[in-house]
């Protein structure tokens, strides 16, 4: 390709200069440009411009922030400096109507030897895809730690053509269909009027650039390059570990020829405990003592950990414990990855009451009468009504018969705060 002698390749007569219309040197760092284009978008915005001037405007908008589209991105822009805009335009760089060759700039983008392999292409090795899934652990396996070992189903380069995919001593013949470049072009529609050029696999040579006949392939990957393994593998999953946190075997993904393997990737999923809830280092759990031990105390393993101790409190004689009252017992939740220092556990204290009928007897009825606190004194009123009543009614349908229960005007009332930004209104 011919050049206009400022080392980049000649271009159209009508084809401006991406360096030109953002107003910095070919030489620019990418902090240069950045604020270049910041500048001339500012400059060229539609909105900033008087009405008669807008479509203009829009147009050049458009202009500097493909430039700017260009230019930031390193690879994009090596394509740029070495074929102008004949590089991004796909009907030029598949008619034929200049030099540019799709290969060409792949060999600039990946530094990969296409067009037939020939001997003095290079190639570079290119790093395969990371196999992630997730993997689900009990809060016990979090609490203690865990070594899991299982058998991984994995391709690997076959050992007997080393990847090749053919039988010893056969010359290898280009795939017709790519051309020996290992990838064909594909176009994709993304929009009204907007073509995506997109680079794919070859399916007939499975990216080799290269072909062979069916009897000229290896017997034992059957031309495939790659064979089945199943191979041993283990993870270690530390105490303490948390939801979200990912554990790595580095290169054990599928292998492929000429590329460097990737990793197996596992996410670990907590599952959700029947007993405690987690909150970072520190665990939660809801212990229920009887109404006599909330008034007399008690001495008793109130709670199993995650790892089978028995959790002891001794809860002294005199000391009244009230229903959801808080009891924290320091360094009893999760474990710290470093140090042997751990979390706290935090007891939620429900009382048991006995069931209805159980003090029958009218001795042990007046003794407990007796021992418990006396009644509060008694409310003056002129008029005493004595009325029926409904146990265990729900607050939640207050209000229910006047179109407004409880839940919905609270949900109202809050609403009403947002909209006023948290303003509270006090009347005077």
């Amino acid at each position: 390709m011919d050049s206009d002698g400022s080392g980049r390749p000649a271009t159209d007569k009508d084809e401006t200069d991406l360096y030109e219309l953002l107003g910095v040197e070919r030489t620019a760092t990418p902090s240069d440009i950045k604020k270049a284009y910041r500048k001339a978008a500012l400059q060229h915005h539609p909105d900033k411009v008087p009405e008669e001037r807008r479509a203009e405007s829009e147009v050049k908008f458009k202009s500097v922030t493909q430039a700017y589209e260009i230019l930031r991105d390193e690879e994009k822009r090596q394509l740029y400096d070495q074929f102008g805009m004949a590089a991004f335009d796909s009907s030029r760089a598949s008619t034929g109507d200049t030099d540019v060759d799709l290969n060409d700039m792949l060999a600039q983008m990946f530094g990969m030897n296409v067009g037939g392999g020939g001997a003095g292409g290079h190639k570079r090795s290119r790093r395969g895809r990371d196999e992630e899934q997730q993997y689900k652990v009990t809060l016990e396996e979090l609490y203690k730690g865990k070594t899991v070992k299982f058998a991984a189903n994995k391709r690997v380069v076959c050992s007997q053509c080393r990847g090749t995919g053919a039988k010893d001593r056969v010359k290898p013949q280009q795939c017709e269909r790519c051309k020996g470049a290992g990838v064909r072009e594909a176009y994709r529609q993304v929009g009204p009027g907007l073509i995506r050029q997109e680079v794919l696999t070859c399916d007939n040579c499975e990216g080799t650039g290269m072909y062979y006949k069916e009897r000229d392939r290896c017997k034992k990957c059957k031309g495939k390059r790659t064979v089945a393994e199943s191979k041993a593998l283990e993870i270690y999953i530390p105490r303490g570990s948390r939801q979200g946190e990912r554990i790595v075997l580095e290169g054990e993904a599928d292998q492929f020829p000429e590329q460097t393997p990737g990793d197996i990737v596992f996410t670990l999923m907590e599952e959700d405990h029947q007993v405690f809830t987690r909150v970072g280092d520190d665990l939660s759990a809801e212990i229920i003592i009887t109404l006599a031990e909330a008034l007399t105390g008690f001495s008793r393993v109130v709670l199993k950990h995650l790892d089978g101790r028995g959790i002891h409190i001794d809860h002294p004689r005199g000391n009244i414990l009230h229903s959801m009252e808080i009891l924290k017992v320091t360094g009893e939740g999760m474990p710290r990855k470093r140090g042997d220092e751990k979390g706290d556990l935090y007891l939620s204290v429900k009382i048991e009451f006995p069931a209805a009928g159980w003090l029958s007897d009218d001795d042990a009825y007046e003794t407990i009468k007796r021992l418990l606190p006396q009644p509060a004194p008694l409310i003056p009123a002129e008029e005493i009504d004595e009325v029926q009543y409904e146990a265990d009614a729900d607050i939640e349908q207050m209000g229910a018969h006047s179109g407004q229960s409880r839940a919905g005007a609270v949900w109202e009332d809050e609403r009403d705060d947002e909209d006023q930004g948290g303003a509270q209104c006090t009347t005077q």
